[in-house]
């Protein structure tokens, strides 16, 4: 069920996690639930950097400083011409999201979507032919830092359907309420 009111834009949400945890599931469903751009954060990366995963190897801070900018800028793109757009990225460490949210320039909004690392590595092995392999999910595991209290962040685990997830995304927007 959808919330009787949207937040009030320009905003944008930034679903973010590891490989594997659905990022990509729960931000199309938002952003059809939103009537936004969904940025799909695998897109934006360089081929040297898809090149470099595919192969097993992690990426480092010098392969995702220009992905982040331009995530970023194309995430505050989208948010200026519809008022709201979602992202997927991985946004593993307190710096990207920085990184990130001065780019964008507008609210943002973090959902971190986590789960067990042998869950993980179950979603990622259901998916061939993905340039993240299985073996780099120990690397992003210890990456990861979690959002700080003052990042506001809503955490999710996701073993309920991304439908739930979904609403319960929504819900927070709309108590949020955003404002220019």
């Amino acid at each position: 069920m959808l919330p009787a009111a949207r937040p009030a834009p320009p905003f944008a949400v930034i679903v973010m996690g590891v490989s594997g945890c659905g990022k990509s599931t729960l931000g199309a469903l938002l952003a059809e639930a939103l009537q936004c751009p969904f940025l799909e954060g695998d897109d934006y990366h360089s081929r040297e950097a898809i090149a470099k995963m595919r192969g097993g190897e992690p990426l480092g801070d010098a392969d995702r400083w220009p992905w982040l900018e331009r995530l970023g800028k194309a995430t505050a793109e989208a948010v200026a011409e519809h008022g709201v757009a979602v992202t997927a990225c991985s946004a593993l460490r307190r710096r990207y999201r920085d990184r990130l949210r001065a780019t964008i320039g507008r609210p943002v909004e973090l959902i971190l979507l986590e789960n067990s690392r042998e869950r993980l590595i179950e979603r990622l092995a259901a998916r061939p032919g993905h340039f993240m392999p299985v073996n780099l999910i120990d690397s992003q595991l210890a990456t990861l830092e979690r959002p700080l209290a003052d990042e506001d962040a809503l955490s999710l685990v996701t073993e309920e359907p991304a439908s739930r997830l979904r609403e319960r995304v929504l819900a927070r927007l709309e108590v949020r309420q955003f404002t220019a």
